[in-house]
C-alpha cells in the first residue's frame, strides 16, 4: 500500500486525504520547507521565539495532489488469471485417401464411430464436416497433447496410408471385388499384380488356418482396401541418438507433429536406415526434420588431447581468463580439468572449424611455455603452505596474474614442503619474492596462561576479548580447552600487538586472582548447591568468587573455586565446614503410604510447617506424586532426625487410626431429616461422635452416606443415623445365609441380577453383600419389612436355582487338543453344545490351568456333555501313525518358510506331526502321526493342497522396476493383502541397478515405437490357479503409480499447501498419494500428483474444487476491499464510537463492513474509512451521517457548579452522573483536575434537553452546599492551627515558583503585537491564522479518569 502511495506522490495524482511523508512533515515543522531563517539566537531558557518559528507556514497544495486517485488493489498486486490450455486445429482428408466412404447419412457411419472412440481414448474434441469435393474437414479441440495424439490416431484410421499389406490376410483378400475406381491410379497394376502373383499362396494359407480358432471369422466374402507407403532414410549411426533424443522425446514429438510413425534401429543394430509410415505428407515432413538434425550433427566435433598437467595453468590463465578469451574467439568450448584433478586431458567440443582453430591455438601455448619454461624449488613450511594458495587458490592466480609463473603445491596430505615454480627465468625472481612475502604474511604465536584463566580472559559475554578482535579485526584467537596455551593468527603487525595486549591481561589477572582445588565427595554436592542453587549463589555473591561443582555425568569430586584470594580461602573454608556437618548427618526414611502425605503437608503446607519449626534442623522431603512411592526422607543431625521420626511416627498412627470408613445407606427422602433444621442433627453427631460425615448431593443418585474417623467413633455415628431412619419409617434389617461361591453368579455382570431383584421389591431394599474374600455367607438385606420378607424369598429361590442348574464339571484336556475339539469356526463344539444344552468353556490364553475344560449347565447336560467330550479327547489320545505319498516337487511348498504350513496343520488338526523325507532323498512318503481323527483329517488337508498346487499356473507381470516398492508398499502391505485376498504367491525379481535398460516412459507406458523389450528384473510372477492369477494379475496392475499434472495457479499454491504444510499434508494422507508443488521462484502454474490411478483421479479432482474455492474467495476479498472515506468533526467521533464502542460496533455488526477512525498522531483527523462491499458501505455511510446529523442538533452549554460538590453529583465510580445522562438524554463533563475554570461543567445535547439539566444540576448544587458548608464550619473547629501562616490552599494559585505571575506561553511579532495600538486582531483573516484542517477538540478527561471506549 505504501508502495501504491508513494507512486501517486510521483505521478502527482492523490485523493482527497493528503499525505506526508516523516520527511517533509518535520521539514514542515522547522519552517525550512520554502524559506530559510537566518541569524543565530543562542538557546537558553530566556529565548523567546518568533510567531513563524512557532507557527510555521503550511505548503500549498498542488492541484495534482487535490486529485482523488484510483483505487488500489488490497494486494498491491494483480492477480495473474489462469492461462487456457486449449487449443484447435483443423485438418483436411480428400476423398481419394479417405477410407470409408460411407454410403448412408453422414455421422451415423464407421467414421462417427472411429471419432467417438479416439474422443474417449485422447479427451479431445472432433468435429467433422463434409465439403462440397467430398473431402472431410476434420477440427479436433482440447489439451496440446491430445490433439496431437488425436490428430495421430485419425490420420492412421481415417486416412489411407502406405505400409505394405496386413500380416493376417493375403493380398488377394485385400484387392478382390474393389472397384478400380477406389485405388490410386499410380497403384492398380502393383495390386493386381500383387494379387494374380500371390492368390495361390494366400489361399493355402487360409485353408491352414484351424476353423475352430476363436480369432478367425469365416472366410469374407468382400473386403476393405487400405493402402500403406513408407519411405527409408540414411543417416549415419552416432546421429540416430539425436533424433531420439532425452528419454524419448524428440522422436515423440517427430510422431506427433508429422503425424507419422518413426521406426529407429536398435543400437546394437548396423543398419543406418531409418523408416518413416504415414501419410505423403506427413512422411515428407518427417524426412525433412530428419536430415535438418543430421545435417547439425555433421558440423560439430570433439577432440580430447592430453597435455601435461603442470602447463595447464598457462593455457586457462589466471582465474581462467585465457581460455574463456579463446573460447569467445573460436566459440569452440574448452574444458580444462581443475588443479585438484590429476587429469592430463583436455576436451574441446563445438564445430569442427572452431574446434581445429582451438586446438592450434593451445598445442601452440603449450608448445611455447615448454620451450621457454624452467623451474626452481623452495622449502617452506608446511603450515605456511595455506597462505600462498590463499582462499580457493586465490593467491596462486593472482601470482601466476602478476608474474606469469606457475606455483606448483604439494598435495595437502603429502608431508613434502618443497613447493615447485614454473616460468620463464627472468620472471622466477619476482614470483619467488611473492612466494615469500605471502608465506610470512600471515605469523602463528601461542602465548602460555592457565587453563583455568581463559574465561576470565574471554571475559563476561566474551567483553575482553571482543574488545581485541574489534581493534584487530585480521587476528584469530583460538583457545584451547584444558591446555594453558592461546594461539593468535593473523598478520604479523596485528598479531604482535594482540599478544602484547593478552599478556597484559594474563599479568593483571594473576596478580589479584587466585584459585584452589577442594575434593568434596559426589554425594555432597546436590547440598552444597542448594535448593535452586540458594546456598552456592550465596557463596558466590557474599565472597566473590566462582565456584565450578562437576556434573553427575563427571563422577568427579573435585570442586574449584576461583576469584579473589582472600574470598577464595573464605569461601573454601565455609564449602569444607557444610561438608564436615554433612558428614554427621543422618539419613532416615519413614514409610508412609501416599495416600496420608497430603494429609500429612496440610492446606498449604501448614502442617509441615508446624513439624519443620518445631525440628529446624531436620529436612523432611516428600516424594513427588508421580513416582507413586511412599518413602519419605529425613536428614539432619542423628539425635534430632530420631526425634522427628518418632513425632511423625505418631502423627501417621494417629491418622490411620482416624482414617476408618464405612458407607451407610439410608434412603434419600431420609437424607434431610439426618441433616436436620439448619443442619443441626449431622453437626451434634460429628461434635459427639468426633467423626467426619459426608453426605451425597442434591442430584446424585446414591444413596450412601460415607463416615470418617475412628472405628469405634464410626460404629457409633453408623447406629445413631440408622437410629433416626427407623424411627421414621418401618425399617427392618434382615441376614440370609448364600453359600460365598453363589454371590458372583447372584449379583451378575455389573450387578445387573441384584438390581433387578431390589427393583421388584418397589427400590426401598438394599441388598449388602460382603467384601469378595471375607468368606462370610451371610447376605444383609435392609428396608421395609414387607418388602424385606420378599426380597429374602426371591434371594432364596435364585440361589437354589443356581445351585440345581449350574453344575460344574472340569475335564482335562491338552492344549493342542483345543482346536480340534472347537473345530473349524467352532463346528464340533457348537454340535455339543446343541445336543446336550451344556456350556462349554476353554482356557483363556492368559489363564494358569491351560488344560482345563469346564462344563457349565444342568447336571444331566453336564454329564452327557463331560461324556462327550471325553470320547473325543480319548480318540486324540490313541496315537497312531499313517503315511501317504507326495510328489517331491511339492515338498518345498509344506516346509518352506520355516515349515509354516506344517505348523498351520499341527494347530489346526490337534497336534498331528507331518514329517516330509529329507531334501535330496527323491522319496515320496511323508509321514504322519497322531490322533486317528486327527491323522485322517490332516491327511485330507494335504490332499487338497496337493490339488491346488497341480492346478497352478504361472502369469508374468510386466512393470517397471522403479514403481516395485510403490506397488509392495510399507513393508510389503499391499502385497501381502493381495496374495491373502486372492491366494496366490507373487515374486518380484532380484534388484538390477544397471542403466543398460530403455530409459523409462512416464506412468510406466512404454516407449511409442512398440519395440522396447522388458528386462527381467522388471518381470514379476504370479503363481496360483489361472483365475485366480488373472484377478491378482489385474490388481497388482491396479497398484502401478501414475503422475497426473493439475493446472492451478502458482498464486494459490501457498493457500493449496496450508500453514506448516497441513494442507498438503492431510490431502496426500486422506487419499494416498505424493503431491508435488513446484518451488516459489518457479512460478509454475502445475502441481503434479503421483499415485494409483482411482487415488490420483479423486486427488485432482479435490485439487481442482479447491482451486475454485480459492479463486471464489478471491473474488469475495476483491469485492470487500471497497472503501469509502468520511470527513466528520473529531469532536463527534467519541459518541460516534459510544461507551465502550458500543454505537461503533453495532453499525458493525448491522453492516457487515470495517470502519477505522484515525489515530492520535495522524494528521488528517477527520477522517473516517469504511471498507467491505459496496452496499453495505455505502448504508453504513448513511447511518453515520445520519448520526452526525443528529449530534449537529445538540447545542453545549457551561453551568457554574461549585468544585466541592463535583464529587456527589458524580457518585461512587459514576454512577449517579451517568443515571442523570440517561435520564435528560444529555451528555455532562465535569472539569479535570487543575482547570482554569474548576467550576466549568459543560451540558450537552438537544436544546430542552440541556436547559432541564442544568436547572437540575443547580438545585443538586443547592442541596450539596448545605452538607458541605456544615462540613466545612465543622472542620474549622475541629482543625489544629497551621504552623505557617498563609498556607491556605489557595496561596499558591496562578504564581509560578519564585511568588511572581505566571508568563504562560509568549512568542514575538504576532499578529496581534503588530502596529496598530490596541486594535483587536482579525480572526477570520487566513494570512494572520491560517487553517490547519478541522479544528481538533480537546481531550476531556471526566472527573473519575479519561473516558474508555
Amino acid at each position: 500500500m505504501s508502495a501504491h502511495v508513494e507512486q501517486l506522490c510521483k505521478s502527482g495524482t492523490m485523493s482527497s486525504v493528503a499525505v506526508l511523508t516523516p520527511e517533509s512533515f518535520a521539514e514542515h515543522r522547522s519552517g525550512l520547507k520554502d524559506q530559510e531563517l537566518t541569524g543565530c539566537v543562542p538557546e537558553d531558557e530566556a529565548y523567546i521565539p518568533t510567531y513563524l518559528e512557532a507557527f510555521p507556514p503550511l505548503p500549498e497544495k498542488s492541484a495534482a495532489e487535490a486529485k482523488a486517485g484510483e483505487p488500489t488493489n488490497a494486494w498491491g498486486t494483480k492477480i495473474k488469471p489462469i492461462k487456457a490450455s486449449v487449443i484447435t486445429q483443423v485438418f483436411h482428408v480428400p476423398l481419394e485417401e479417405r477410407r470409408y466412404k460411407d454410403n448412408g447419412q453422414f455421422g451415423e457411419g464407421e467414421e462417427a464411430k472411429v471419432c467417438l472412440d479416439i474422443m474417449q481414448r485422447t479427451g479431445a474434441h472432433i468435429e467433422l464436416s463434409l465439403a462440397k469435393d467430398q473431402g472431410l474437414s476434420v477440427m479436433v479441440t482440447g489439451k496440446l497433447d491430445s490433439v496431437m495424439k488425436a490428430r495421430k490416431e485419425i490420420v492412421a484410421r481415417l486416412q489411407t496410408q502406405f505400409d505394405g499389406i496386413p500380416h493376417r490376410w493375403g493380398v488377394r483378400q485385400w484387392v478382390q471385388k474393389l472397384p478400380p475406381r477406389q485405388a490410386p491410379t499410380t497403384l492398380r497394376p502393383q495390386l493386381r499384380s500383387a494379387a494374380l502373383t500371390m492368390e495361390a499362396r494366400n489361399m493355402a494359407h487360409w485353408d491352414s488356418i484351424s476353423p475352430a480358432s476363436p480369432d478367425v471369422p469365416s472366410r469374407p466374402s468382400q473386403y476393405v482396401w487400405v493402402c500403406q507407403a513408407s519411405a527409408t532414410i540414411a543417416i549415419p549411426k552416432e546421429h540416430h541418438r539425436f533424433v531420439i533424443g532425452k528419454n524419448g522425446e524428440k522422436l515423440q514429438e517427430l510422431e506427433l507433429k508429422t503425424a507419422t510413425k518413426i521406426a529407429i534401429p536398435r543400437p546394437d543394430d548396423p543398419s543406418t536406415n531409418i523408416r518413416i509410415t504415414g501419410t505423403k505428407e506427413g512422411i515428407e515432413k518427417a524426412r525433412h526434420e530428419v536430415l535438418l538434425i543430421s545435417a547439425e550433427q555433421d558440423k560439430r566435433a570433439v577432440e580430447r588431447v592430453s597435455l601435461e598437467k603442470v602447463f595447464h595453468p598457462f593455457i586457462a590463465g589466471a582465474h581462467n581468463r585465457l581460455v574463456q578469451e579463446l573460447s569467445q574467439e573460436t566459440g569452440a568450448r574448452i574444458s580444462v580439468p581443475p588443479p585438484s584433478l590429476p587429469k592430463d586431458e583436455i576436451v574441446i567440443t563445438g564445430e569442427k572449424e572452431a574446434v581445429a582453430l582451438a586446438l592450434s591455438r593451445i598445442r601452440a601455448i603449450y608448445d611455447d611455455k615448454k620451450r621457454k619454461t624452467t623451474t626452481i624449488s623452495v622449502e617452506v613450511k608446511k603450515s605456511q603452505h595455506k597462505y600462498i594458495v590463499g582462499p580457493k587458490g586465490t593467491t596462486l592466480q593472482e601470482i601466476l596474474d602478476t608474474t606469469g609463473v606457475s606455483v606448483e603445491m604439494p598435495p595437502p596430505d603429502s608431508v613434502s614442503e618443497t613447493i615447485i615454480l614454473r616460468g620463464e627465468p627472468d620472471r622466477l625472481g619476482p614470483a619467488l619474492t611473492q612466494v615469500y612475502a605471502k608465506a610470512k604474511s600471515v605469523m602463528v604465536v601461542e602465548v602460555t596462561a592457565p587453563a583455568w584463566l581463559h574465561r576470565f580472559i574471554i571475559g563476561k559475554k566474551g567483553q575482553n576479548i571482543g574488545r581485541i578482535t574489534q581493534q584487530l579485526p585480521r587476528v584469530h584467537i583460538e583457545f584451547t580447552d584444558g591446555e594453558e596455551r592461546i594461539s593468535l593468527e593473523g598478520p604479523t603487525e596485528e598479531v604482535e600487538q594482540a599478544q602484547s595486549q593478552i599478556q597484559e591481561i594474563i599479568k593483571d589477572l594473576l596478580v589479584r586472582m587466585d584459585y584452589t582445588e577442594v575434593i568434596i565427595e559426589q554425594r555432597f554436592h546436590r547440598h552444597l548447591i542448594g535448593k535452586n542453587g540458594t546456598n552456592i549463589n550465596r557463596i558466590k555473591e557474599q565472597y566473590k568468587v566462582s565456584v565450578r561443582i562437576p556434573q553427575d555425568c563427571e563422577r568427579s569430586g573435585l570442586v574449584r573455586i576461583e576469584g579473589d584470594p582472600k574470598g577464595v580461602q573464605m569461601a573454601r573454608r565455609e564449602l569444607l565446614e557444610m561438608v564436615q556437618r554433612m558428614e554427621n548427618e543422618r539419613t532416615k526414611d519413614l514409610i508412609v503410604e501416599q495416600k496420608y502425605h497430603r494429609t500429612v503437608i496440610g492446606q498449604k503446607g501448614e502442617k509441615i510447617k508446624e513439624v519443620r519449626d518445631k525440628f529446624p534442623e531436620v529436612i523432611i522431603n516428600f516424594p513427588d506424586p508421580a513416582q507413586k512411592s511412599d518413602v519419605v526422607q529425613l536428614r539432619g543431625p542423628k539425635n534430632e532426625v530420631e526425634k522427628c521420626g518418632k513425632f511423625l511416627q505418631k502423627l501417621i498412627a494417629e491418622l490411620i487410626e482416624n482414617s476408618f470408613s464405612l458407607s451407610v445407606p439410608i434412603f434419600k427422602q431420609f437424607h434431610k431429616n439426618i441433616i436436620g433444621k439448619g443442619g443441626a442433627n449431622i453437626k451434634k453427631i460429628r461434635e459427639e461422635t468426633n467423626t467426619k460425615i459426608d453426605l451425597p448431593t442434591e442430584n446424585s443418585n446414591s444413596e450412601m452416606i460415607v463416615i470418617t474417623g475412628r472405628k469405634n467413633h464410626c460404629e457409633a455415628a453408623r447406629e445413631r443415623i440408622l437410629a433416626i431412619q427407623r424411627d421414621l419409617a418401618n425399617i427392618k434389617e434382615m441376614e440370609v445365609a448364600i453359600p460365598a461361591k453363589l454371590h458372583n453368579s447372584l449379583i451378575g455382570s455389573k450387578g445387573c441380577l441384584v438390581r433387578a431383584v431390589m427393583e421388584e421389591c418397589g427400590g426401598s431394599v438394599h441388598i449388602h453383600f460382603p467384601s469378595e474374600g471375607s468368606g462370610s455367607d451371610q447376605v444383609t438385606i435392609r428396608g421395609p419389612a414387607g418388602e424385606v420378607e420378599r426380597a429374602r424369598r426371591q434371594l432364596l429361590q435364585l440361589a437354589e436355582e443356581k445351585q440345581v442348574n449350574n453344575f460344574t464339571a472340569e475335564l482335562q484336556a491338552k492344549p493342542e487338543y483345543h482346536r480340534f475339539l472347537i473345530g473349524k469356526g467352532g463346528a464340533n463344539i457348537r454340535r455339543v453344545r446343541d445336543k446336550t444344552g451344556a456350556r462349554i468353556i476353554f482356557p483363556a490364553p492368559d489363564d494358569g490351568e491351560q488344560e482345563c475344560i469346564t462344563i457349565v449347565g444342568r447336571e444331566e447336560a453336564v454329564r452327557l456333555a463331560q461324556k462327550e467330550l471325553e470320547a473325543l479327547v480319548k480318540n486324540l489320545d490313541d496315537v497312531v501313525e499313517d503315511s501317504m505319498a507326495v510328489d517331491p516337487r511339492h515338498h518345498r511348498h509344506f516346509v518352506c518358510r520355516r515349515g509354516q504350513v506344517l505348523r498351520e496343520l499341527a494347530e489346526e488338526y490337534g497336534g498331528v506331526a507331518v514329517s516330509f523325507p529329507r531334501t535330496g532323498a527323491h522319496s515320496q512318503r511323508v509321514t504322519l502321526k497322531g490322533a486317528k481323527d486327527c491323522v485322517e483329517a490332516a491327511k485330507r488337508r494335504i490332499q487338497e493342497i496337493i490339488e491346488d498346487l497341480e492346478s497352478q499356473v504361472s502369469v508374468e507381470v510386466c512393470i517397471l522396476q522403479r514403481y516395485h516398492r510403490a506397488v509392495m508398499g510399507p513393508k510389503g502391505c499391499r502385497i501381502q493383502q493381495l496374495t491373502k485376498e486372492h491366494q496366490v504367491q507373487v515374486k518380484f525379481p532380484e534388484r538390477d541397478d544397471s542403466n543398460t535398460g530403455p530409459d523409462p516412459q512416464e506412468n510406466g507406458d512404454t516407449s511409442p515405437d512398440g519395440e522396447v523389450i522388458p528386462r527381467k528384473c522388471d518381470i514379476i510372477t504370479i503363481s496360483g490357479r489361472a483365475e485366480k492369477c488373472e484377478l491378482a494379475k489385474a490388481a497388482l496392475l491396479a497398484l502401478v503409480p501414475v503422475t497426473e499434472d493439475v493446472e492451478a495457479s502458482y498464486e494459490l499454491h501457498r493457500y493449496i499447501i496450508g500453514q506448516k504444510g497441513s494442507g498438503i499434508r492431510k490431502m496426500m494422507e486422506e487419499y494416498e498419494v505424493n503431491i508435488w508443488v513446484p518451488q516459489p521462484d518457479q512460478q509454475w502454474d502445475v502441481i503434479r500428483v503421483t499415485g494409483q490411478v482411482t487415488n490420483v483421479e479423486r486427488a485432482k479432482q479435490r485439487l481442482l474444487e479447491r482451486v475454485k474455492e480459492l479463486q471464489a474467495e478471491q473474488e469475495d476479498r476483491a469485492l470487500r476491499s471497497y472503501k469509502v472515506t468520511m470527513s466528520v468533526e473529531p469532536k463527534f467521533h467519541p459518541k460516534i464510537i459510544g461507551r465502550k464502542g458500543a454505537v461503533i460496533s453495532q453499525i458493525r455488526k448491522d453492516h457487515d463492513v470495517s470502519i477505522q477512525f484515525p489515530d492520535k498522531g495522524d494528521e488528517q483527523q477527520d477522517v473516517i474509512v469504511i471498507s467491505g462491499y459496496e452496499c453495505n458501505v455505502e448504508e453504513a455511510r448513511v447511518a453515520i451521517q445520519r448520526l452526525v446529523s443528529e449530534l449537529q442538533e445538540m447545542v453545549s452549554r457551561d453551568a457554574r457548579l461549585d468544585p466541592r460538590t463535583h464529587a456527589r453529583i458524580i457518585g461512587a465510580r459514576g454512577k449517579a452522573v451517568r443515571k442523570l445522562m440517561e435520564e435528560f438524554k444529555v451528555d455532562i463533563r465535569f472539569p479535570p483536575p487543575g482547570s482554569d475554570e474548576p467550576d466549568r461543567v459543560v451540558v450537552t445535547g438537544l436544546p430542552e434537553t440541556v436547559d432541564n439539566a442544568i436547572d437540575h444540576l443547580l438545585n443538586l448544587e443547592e442541596e450539596y452546599m448545605l452538607s458541605v458548608t456544615e462540613t466545612e464550619t465543622m472542620a474549622a473547629y475541629m482543625k489544629p492551627p497551621s504552623r505557617y501562616g498563609g498556607g491556605g490552599a489557595g496561596g499558591g494559585g496562578g504564581e509560578d515558583s519564585n511568588g511572581g505571575p505566571a508568563k504562560g506561553f509568549v512568542v514575538r511579532d504576532a499578529p496581534w503585537n503588530a502596529a496598530g495600538g490596541n486594535k483587536a486582531p482579525d480572526m477570520s483573516s487566513a494570512e494572520d491564522f491560517p487553517t490547519f484542517g478541522a479544528s481538533v477538540a480537546p481531550k476531556q478527561t471526566t472527573a473519575w479518569g479519561p473516558k474508555k471506549f
